[in-house]
């Protein structure tokens, strides 16, 4: 059967990529991705023949990684983090049915910046939390509002993905705004700087000092809930457990 495996290979670091992905990429006779990825895999797997595209033509690589497998070719598709978390999961499989293609799609779990960040924190998502990108290329700018203020007022760990870009400067303080309206200016919110690269840091800020924060895309913010709190160094939700003995 012909194959695609469509892998999120984490951060970048190799550390970070699951046994399944790095057998998958070695596997592959080619590797298709966003062409800053592919730069990072070719400093790993060096021997192999890399297709690229700039950002938003992730039809185009769909479209190549599925014309490379009905040659017969074993083909990896590339998405940082998780392949199914704002990755090429989704387009990858509507392609190849619009194609009614007999090409076999595996979708192999990556390492998502939630993850990462979050062990960089300490243990912030211990309890029920919600991921939303504040990006507007692909999703209403109204609907990702709605989405933040949902969140917010229920109470979720909110962890925002793509907060920030040259062309898009103002939706983080504009989310802080909606979430202010629900939490303490107090509320510890947690910044990840390239999680899990080998230049990344993180540091623990508050809701306040949020707006303010040197924020990119790279960037990885975690705001806490009501129970959230920081105690040396590390930002902890409580899940509910018991610490009084028995």
């Amino acid at each position: 059967m012909k194959r695609i495996d469509v892998i999120g290979f984490g951060p970048g670091n190799y550390d970070y990529m699951t046994i399944e992905a790095v057998q998958a990429l070695k596997e592959a006779d080619v590797i298709v991705g966003y062409s800053t990825y592919v730069e990072l895999l070719k400093k790993i797997f060096t021997e192999k023949k890399y297709l690229n595209t700039p950002m938003t033509r992730e039809v185009e690589r769909c479209r190549m990684a599925l014309e490379e497998a009905v040659k017969g070719q074993r083909v990896a598709l590339v998405s940082s983090g998780d392949s199914g978390i704002y990755g090429m999961a989704g387009i990858m499989l509507q392609v190849v049915q619009a194609a009614a293609a007999e090409v076999e799609v595996h979708i192999i779990v990556g390492v998502t910046a939630a993850s990462s960040g979050a062990a960089m924190l300490g243990a912030p998502l211990m309890n029920d939390f919600a991921v939303i990108s504040l990006s507007d290329l692909m999703t209403p700018y109204e609907q990702i509002m709605k989405r933040v203020r949902c969140a917010a007022e229920g109470d979720f760990v909110l962890c925002l993905y793509n907060p920030k870009s040259r062309k898009r400067q103002e939706h983080l303080a504009e989310a802080v705004d909606v979430i202010r309206r629900y939490r303490p200016e107090e509320t510890p919110v947690g910044l990840v700087h390239k999680a899990g690269r080998a230049d990344g840091f993180c540091e623990i800020t508050t809701l306040d000092g949020l707006k303010s924060a040197d924020v990119d895309m790279f960037t990885t913010v975690i705001i806490g809930n009501s129970m959230t709190y920081v105690r040396d160094g590390k930002m902890i939700t409580p899940r509910g457990y018991s610490l009084e003995e028995v």
